[in-house]
């Protein structure tokens, strides 16, 4: 966190620096990411994302949708534009946001991006992924989680209908927001990400969307039960 000098934001340790939460999902033949944040640019550069997709957004909040500018090289070296997928409320939000991008006279070398709207509960196709949208709630705002195959991803979330838990029940590996041990009025805790993975029987759950007031990775790590992680940056995971 920015000017924050707690042990987490000043530990050398590189599981403890955490940027923005995204994650990259590959195939054999597709590429996709969901969210891009403001450090979408790095998070491409670091991992070398030679080629992009599609990106899938859960919702617009800033975090999650800032770095959609930096499509533009993919655009340059791909020839085409980038494939955005999100629900119409999301993608209201991008074209405010990027309004340049969709001008009616576009200043040379801005982003080109094909919005494509979603339906929450309708599942679609990128590439060789079938991908189910899943309905979560962060306080009072729609938020999409995404299925494919065997892993759930769910971001940003407090509150999953029993409907939705149906959609996420059978996945053998699921990512799930816990932002800190204590209570917080958007995000599940801690405790509540536990409480959850057990009621949904998923045998593999990664924590993500972490603050520095969840505390050291090393430390926490060892407090978790069998099965449960703190997910870091650059982790990598075999989807079954």
């Amino acid at each position: 966190m920015v000017a924050c000098g707690c042990e987490v934001c000043s530990s050398s340790n590189t599981k403890d620096k955490r940027l923005r939460s995204s994650i990259l999902v590959q195939s054999p033949t597709t590429t996709l990411v969901v969210d891009s944040g403001p450090d979408f640019r790095q998070q491409m550069l670091t991992n070398q994302v030679n080629k992009l997709d599609a990106i899938l957004l859960t919702h617009s909040h800033k975090d999650h949708i800032a770095g959609l500018d930096d499509v533009r090289a993919y655009n340059y070296f791909q020839q085409k534009p980038m494939d955005v997928y999100a629900t119409d409320a999301t993608l209201k939000r991008v074209k405010v946001e990027f309004d340049y991008a969709f001008a009616e006279i576009k200043y040379a070398g801005v982003p080109s991006i094909q919005l494509h709207s979603l339906n929450d509960t309708s599942s679609f196709r990128v590439g060789d992924m079938d991908i189910q949208p899943i309905p979560v709630w962060h306080m009072y705002m729609p938020v999409i989680g995404f299925r494919i195959g065997d892993f759930t991803y769910i971001t940003d979330a407090n509150r999953i209908e029993e409907s939705a838990k149906e959609m996420i029940k059978g996945s053998k590996i699921l990512v799930l927001n816990a932002l800190r041990k204590e209570k917080h009025i958007s995000h599940f805790s801690l405790q509540e990400a536990l409480d959850l993975a057990d009621e949904l029987g998923i045998p593999e759950v990664y924590f993500v969307h972490l603050s520095h007031q969840m505390g050291l990775h090393d430390v926490v790590s060892q407090e978790l039960p069998s099965g449960r992680f703190l997910a870091y940056d650059g982790l990598k995971i075999q989807i079954p």
